[in-house]
């Protein structure tokens, strides 16, 4: 039985939507990799937290990825 939450095509969606609002002036996920990038002054628990959210997508995304290639494999 296949679970819902390994689903790529899920994770997919997720991350194009969630991973990257707001969309303008560029996406909030790449804004935060930037500022950690470049030495996280003056991040806040907050911004921390928020970059977990938004980042969270993408990783499960790589890893339902990840499974389904495997699993197809064998």
């Amino acid at each position: 039985m296949k679970s819902a939450y390994l689903n790529p095509l899920l994770w997919l969606i997720l991350s194009l939507t969630l991973g990257l609002a707001p969309f303008s002036p560029e996406p909030h996920l790449w804004e935060k990799i930037k500022w950690v990038s470049s030495g996280a002054e003056g991040m806040r628990f907050i911004d921390w937290f928020d970059l977990v959210l938004h980042a969270t997508p993408w990783v499960m995304l790589i890893i339902s990825s990840s499974i389904a290639i495997k699993n197809k494999a064998k």
